[in-house]
């Protein structure tokens, strides 16, 4: 409040007005006001800068149905494997995969592409062994071998492998153990790539179709999950699974909650996310698959036919029922979809 004082003289009287006198108070609140704005703006870039790197470090899909994937250079490795001597490759860096998945997603398929590059030894579904994942210690101590190079298969590359690998199905103790397994692939750089089924229909059928071989024999007393031959393929393909009409709707929900489930766990490690139909109808997929291990990219084949070809119609026994239960529904293009 401005202060008014008045002086009198001989001859007159005069009022002079003084501005209020600003406060120490006031001041120092202006002062903090300023702090505290100038700080605000530093933690905004901050934390801009910390999202970027994290962006670039992992990829979160919070949604199956996202096939984009993550372009990173990976950690390298230079593994000293107690079995054999890698010798002049002992100086070439090595970059650590897992293929993460449900059976009868093309895995076996997708796994025969890597191993056709030279630098790749992807091997196999390892943990389908009971003793292997009976806990998080023998679960440890398998990946342990695998990545020193000690794990020795068909698909080995051994001394000179660039990427070493194996697939790893959800019920394999992948989930169930889900935190020391983040934490481990974390700790050594393994990068996980995601393989699903858009059609998860099409995998109903495949799994049935599996199981059923499994006793029957059907190629001369021979259980096979995966053919070389279209006259191998056909065979197989003959027999038609019944597909539970009541559980179908439940079923295909609880595939999709358990790829929503395994994305959920792994979203904190470097993963990229795939689907069996674009590798099929897309192959520059395979070239973003390399790059996403870094490794040099070429031309990748298999020599694995696929099964059940052509419509769905063809391969379900009670394709009435399935399509009356279906139609209408938000699940209703899988009877239609080729792959």
């Amino acid at each position: 409040m401005a202060e008014f004082v008045c002086l009198f003289g001989k001859d007159s009287a005069s009022i002079v007005i003084k501005p209020p006198k600003k406060s120490p108070l006031f001041l120092r609140m202006i002062v903090l006001v300023f702090a505290m704005v100038c700080g605000l703006y530093i933690c905004s870039v901050c934390l801009k800068q910390f999202g970027n790197v994290n962006l670039q470090s992992s990829q979160l899909v919070p949604n199956p149905i996202d096939s984009r994937s993550l372009h990173v250079v990976t950690r390298i490795h230079y593994p000293k494997p107690q079995t054999f001597n890698r010798a002049e490759c002992g100086h070439n860096p090595v970059r650590f995969f897992a293929i993460l998945s449900m059976q009868r997603s093309g895995s076996g398929w997708f796994e025969t592409l890597l191993n056709s590059h030279n630098n790749v030894s992807s091997n196999g579904e390892i943990f389908s062994v009971l003793d292997r994942r009976r806990n998080i210690s023998s679960i440890i101590q398998t990946l342990d071998r695998v990545y020193n190079l000690d794990w020795l298969t068909s698909a080995s590359k051994n001394e000179c492998s660039a990427a070493i690998g194996f697939k790893w199905m959800f019920n394999q103790g992948l989930l169930d153990n889900h935190e020391a397994i983040v934490d481990y692939f974390n700790r050594r750089g393994v990068s996980a790539i995601f393989l699903f089924r858009k059609n998860p229909l099409r995998r109903m059928v495949s799994v049935l179709a599996n199981s059923y071989d499994r006793y029957a024999k059907l190629l001369n007393g021979t259980h096979k999950s995966h053919v070389h031959s279209p006259e191998e393929a056909d065979a197989l393909s003959r027999y038609k699974p019944v597909i539970n009409s009541t559980s179908l709707i439940h079923d295909l929900q609880e595939t999709e909650n358990l790829a929503a489930k395994a994305l959920e766990y792994f979203n904190t490690t470097r993963h990229m996310v795939v689907f069996y139909e674009d590798l099929i109808t897309n192959r520059t997929k395979l070239k973003q698959v390399q790059e996403f291990l870094n490794i040099p990219v070429k031309d990748l084949s298999s020599r694995q036919v696929k099964i059940h070809r052509g419509d769905l119609s063809d391969h379900i026994k009670n394709w009435e029922d399935i399509n009356k239960t279906l139609n209408g529904t938000e699940y209703e293009k899988f009877l239609r979809a080729d792959y």
